[in-house]
């Protein structure tokens, strides 16, 4: 399938579901996550859920990372489709943005090259790694400047599609792991 049909399906998908509904698959998924060997690395990315778009809600898996001692750091938007990445402490202030995506407003400024994991988020995913995020490129210019080791573990709410995404663009970035309430896909 093309990334425009598959954002238009999964938007709609996930618009059905009720805040209790992603509360429960969000927890699960982050129960998930303590199967996939990542508790020796120390800097853990991960994107502050936007509730209208009802995505995979990241703070069951955030407090998990920090109960465990682990730096978290998020992502700010930064001009036309970078991210800059701050570590999230308590004094952390958190705002929406123009599009309503919460960020923090300052902050310690973490550099891609320190980040060991990286928790992205999409819409749909395929059995090959490649992954429907919004489509404005933020994910996929960010992860290009992480190490080649960085991992790269993507949250859906959504098993993978059976038919491989056919317009996958050579700047793309594949996951590692893919992450589900039922299940996590290795690549």
């Amino acid at each position: 399938m093309l990334k425009h049909e598959l954002r238009k399906k999964y938007k709609s998908l996930r618009a059905e579901f009720s805040s209790p509904k992603i509360s429960d698959l969000s927890i699960r998924l982050a129960n998930h996550v303590l199967q996939i060997p990542v508790w020796d690395f120390f800097y853990f990315h991960i994107f502050l859920s936007i509730d209208e778009n009802k995505e995979v809600d990241t703070l069951p898996l955030i407090t998990l990372l920090q109960g465990k001692d682990k730096h978290v750091v998020v992502p700010r938007t930064h001009g036309a489709n970078a991210l800059e990445n701050f570590l999230l402490t308590d004094s952390t202030v958190i705002k929406k943005n123009k599009w309503g995506i919460p960020e923090p407003v300052d902050g310690i400024l973490i550099p891609e090259n320190k980040i060991d994991v990286v928790f992205v988020p999409l819409l749909s995913f395929d059995l090959q790694g490649n992954r429907v995020g919004y489509g404005k490129g933020y994910y996929d210019t960010f992860l290009r400047k992480c190490r080649k080791e960085t991992l790269k573990i993507g949250l859906s709410l959504f098993g993978p599609e059976e038919n491989n995404i056919t317009d996958v663009h050579e700047n793309d970035v594949k996951l590692d792991y893919c992450v589900t309430p039922e299940k996590i896909y290795t690549f």
